[in-house]
């Protein structure tokens, strides 16, 4: 089988593939893409808070040294 068969082959089967996938409707990508944004912007909060109280404790503790 020559290397252009092959190619040729590989991508017939990407594109038989792809028309088997489901792919999400514009309303769930808008509603996932929300999800997504709201989680990370509650980790941001979360993990800022912590990196705020260790920073403030540790001055707290440098200070008294």
């Amino acid at each position: 089988m020559s290397v252009i068969v092959k190619i040729n082959k590989y991508f017939q089967g990407v594109v038989s593939e792809t028309k088997k996938v489901t792919w999400p409707t514009k309303k769930q990508v808008i509603d996932y893409t929300v999800v997504v944004i709201v989680a990370v912007g509650a980790i941001m909060i979360f993990f800022g808070s912590i990196d705020f109280g260790l920073t403030k404790l540790l001055e707290y503790v440098v200070s008294v040294l």
